[in-house]
């Protein structure tokens, strides 16, 4: 049997469509035009590529307007080369809307990332969590000195933003905008949910100069 709207709070649900109307209403009294104007299109200067954690809203933690940034999001802001979700997000955002930034942006005390440093089944996601077992497994002499849990965590939260900005630099649609000459930044953030920092990881890229020539394209 189906529950019905009342044994799922309806109450919550009901919040959620008198929240849209009040956001229209403020918007609407700033700036009469607003909706109009955002209908006209879109033309983002940058593609995110982040968590889909909650706390983690790419237009707030920016101070950016909507319009501004491209997003797309999944669990632990992967760049899994066999995506093909992901991959039509940064065609279009690449190759349509001309972005000229993409950003890998992580966060500390990352659910997916605490489930995948455990040994702990958790059912369908686990075939994803892999990739981030692989990047332990990439940099474990420095993770397993780290004794504390979170302290541990944490740096490999940090070490898949580097390595998933290093995914996104082999994928061909990266590669080709640089060999066509398209101005493109690839770069990697790490949020803080306790202080809504934002730290960069010193990992970007403008061109394929830096990476293992196996991974190049002519």
């Amino acid at each position: 049997m189906c529950a019905k709207i009342d044994d799922i709070n309806s109450d919550l649900y009901n919040d959620l469509l008198d929240g849209n109307k009040q956001f229209v209403e403020n918007t609407l009294k700033l700036d009469p035009e607003y909706f109009t104007k955002l209908a006209q299109g879109q033309s983002p200067p940058v593609l995110w590529i982040g968590c889909a954690d909650s706390r983690v809203p790419a237009n707030q933690i920016t101070n950016t307007a909507p319009g501004q940034i491209f997003v797309h999001r999944n669990i632990a802001n992967m760049v899994i080369h066999s995506d093909m979700n992901m991959l039509s997000v940064l065609d279009y955002a690449v190759n349509v809307l001309k972005v000229k930034h993409v950003i890998v942006t992580g966060h500390y005390g990352c659910g997916g990332v605490m489930a995948a440093i455990s040994n702990e089944q958790f059912g369908l996601i686990d075939n994803w969590l892999r990739h981030i077992k692989d990047v332990y497994r990439l940099h474990a002499p420095e993770l397993d000195q780290i004794k504390d849990i979170d302290e541990r965590c944490d740096r490999l939260v940090e070490y898949n933003v580097v390595e998933n900005v290093y995914n996104l630099c082999k994928t061909s649609i990266v590669q080709n905008a640089w060999h066509n000459g398209q101005p493109l930044g690839v770069h990697g953030w790490v949020y803080s949910l306790s202080t809504g920092i934002i730290t960069d990881m010193k990992v970007s890229a403008y061109d394929n100069a830096n990476m293992d020539n196996v991974f190049k394209f002519k």
